[in-house]
């Protein structure tokens, strides 16, 4: 799974705008750049996996179903924290100020 045009356009949207100074704390875009990262790298582990087994190549099963079970959780998490975030944005979107 390819998500790395999400990813830049997250972190496009994350960004603060270049008028405010810039602390040395990661901000929420930062963290969240980070985890879609780490995402990733599960994701790309699992089929690098995959596909040296399909090729042949001596891979060990139980590490094969390991690291797609970590990708999926991971995938799942990743997931349930985008419905949380996106129903909290409704919500404060319906909010009258």
């Amino acid at each position: 799974m390819r998500i790395d045009n999400a990813a830049s356009a997250i972190k496009n949207l994350a960004s603060p705008p270049q008028s405010q100074p810039q602390d040395s704390s990661p901000g929420f875009g930062d963290m969240l750049m980070d985890a879609i990262k780490e995402l990733n790298q599960t994701e790309q582990k699992s089929v690098g996996l995959q596909n040296d087994l399909m090729a042949g190549r001596p891979v060990e099963y139980h590490t094969l179903m390991i690291a797609m079970e970590r990708a999926s959780t991971a995938m799942s998490l990743t997931m349930q924290v985008r419905n949380k975030l996106l129903d909290a944005y409704q919500e404060i979107s319906r909010m009258n100020v």
